[in-house]
């Protein structure tokens, strides 16, 4: 690869990439014009990256077909060869800017490359990068002291892990040992990861491969948009009794859910569904674990954690993602009571806590507090949801608009009675946002769902610009 590098200098490509990019961003800076109908001009940004001489994209994705797994995937016909991050922009290889409307959920929730973020890790890789757990450092106890300031009642006991995968697994093993039962209950559309035991619970045959796992029980989706009993959130609870009644011996280990469903869709669980779901699983001696890992740490807007916007309190949270703004860290946080289980046989988890992760995790929480973000999920986020709403009534294409804060669904449909998934417009229609330099996700059970999930540092400005994009990009259909 070197030898590569080497030969593009030497021919003069390096020089041709910052042509390209000092066109890219004259191009960016104008208002263009096709067919006489203007295109959206994205908001102006003080920064430029640094000249890109490294692999170019079809040499990335050359090697990336050779070497990694067959499994991984890219959005875009022509994938893109993304090679730098400031606040909620990234830089393609050309020094192109787009704008990150999914990125938040995927890692990032204070914005790329936080330059406060960035110091804590590169002052705590300075001094030590890894201290095992039979010694003590401080920045573990210091970031679960401060998570835990920001968890309700007595949830204050945090297990620090790689990722939500590994999170989730170690929720569904602690219940299970507390309350000496087998039986977990998850929902059909969930996501919860990508290790056996969350696959299991994990609606089998959607997101992931048909792991079976005995003990787990899938309950119907309590879905307001395409749920069998709309937005009445008590008649999708008798479901979860039915289940403690009749699939089970009567006595649970837990139930799982996230507030809001992210790879699901951006699905809204109905209102009166965790309250009633709540008193079913209690009553049946089992933990309620709250997965926090995409709409958790002020993403919601109008609260730091999804669950509180249900008016309960899990005995379990599991969070990840962007709790560490890009580096690997999860978390599990319970009460005393519950924590002591692990202490019957020897847990631990060798890189979960380490300084590096957690230093970055504490320099997150002190962004996010320092910069208001939730403020700014909730501003902002209400906004680009209006701005949703009034593009819906322009195009029959949208069935819906959803979610909350800075984590909100668009579902396209070709016909709004049947609700008919507008799969291939989808895929048009992100494509063509790309071309424009908006970026956006996508999910839902049949892959139709605009998933807007941007950086918490997101503006009105962008937000704007993230519409109008959508906006024409839908009026050329």
């Amino acid at each position: 690869m070197q030898g590569l590098v080497g030969r593009r200098v030497l021919s003069g490509t390096a020089q041709s990439l910052l042509r390209q990019r000092c066109f890219s961003q004259v191009a960016q800076s104008e208002v263009l014009r096709d067919d006489g109908v203007a295109t959206p001009k994205m908001p102006p940004f003080d920064y430029t990256p640094p000249p890109y001489t490294g692999p170019t994209a079809d040499e990335i994705f050359a090697q990336r077909k050779e070497y990694l797994s067959p499994s991984m995937f890219c959005f875009y016909n022509k994938p893109l060869n993304i090679v730098d991050g400031k606040r909620q922009y990234l830089f393609d290889e050309s020094g192109r800017r787009y704008l990150d409307g999914f990125g938040g959920i995927a890692t990032v929730s204070c914005g790329h490359c936080h330059p406060d973020v960035v110091e804590a890790i590169v002052n705590q890789t300075k001094r030590i990068q890894h201290s095992t757990i039979l010694y003590l450092n401080h920045a573990i106890g210091d970031f679960a002291q401060a998570l835990a300031s920001k968890l309700p009642a007595n949830l204050k006991v945090v297990f620090f892990t790689n990722s939500g995968t590994e999170a989730n697994e170690l929720a569904m093993l602690i219940a299970r040992l507390y309350t000496g039962s087998h039986d977990i209950i998850s929902l059909r559309n969930a996501y919860h990861g990508n290790a056996a035991g969350t696959m299991g619970a994990t609606a089998q045959g959607n997101w992931k491969f048909n792991v079976i796992q005995s003990g787990v029980h899938h309950a119907v989706n309590p879905d307001p948009y395409r749920g069998v009993f709309g937005a009445d959130g008590e008649k999708y609870a008798n479901d979860v009794q039915d289940l403690i009644d009749f699939g089970t011996s009567g006595h649970v280990a837990g139930f799982m859910c996230e507030a809001i469903q992210g790879v699901g869709g951006i699905v809204e669980l109905a209102q009166g569904y965790l309250p009633a779901v709540y008193t079913s699983v209690k009553k049946a001696g089992g933990l309620f674990i709250a997965d926090e890992v995409q709409c958790g740490f002020a993403r919601t807007g109008s609260n730091f954690w999804g669950f509180e916007g249900h008016g309960v309190v899990p005995d379990i949270v599991t969070m990840a993602k962007g709790i560490g703004n890009g580096i690997p860290l999860g978390a599990v946080v319970t009460t005393p009571e519950v924590a002591e289980v692990l202490t019957r046989r020897n847990y631990f988890n060798t890189f979960g806590g380490n300084p590096v992760c957690t230093a970055a995790g504490l320099a997150v929480l002190k962004v996010i507090e320092k910069e208001k973000l939730q403020d700014n999920a909730f501003v902002v986020g209400s906004y680009l949801k209006e701005r949703l709403n009034a593009l819906k009534d322009k195009y029959e294409l949208i069935g819906d608009v959803r979610g909350r804060g800075l984590m909100l669904g668009v579902e396209l449909v070709t016909d709004r009675e049947l609700k008919t998934p507008a799969k291939a417009e989808t895929v048009h229609i992100m494509e063509k946002m790309k071309d424009l330099g908006v970026l956006i996700g996508k999910g839902g059970f049949y892959g139709n769902v605009f998933r807007i999930t941007p950086p918490l540092c997101f503006t009105k400005d962008d937000a704007d610009f993230l519409v109008d994009a959508m906006d024409y990009t839908m009026s050329k259909i």
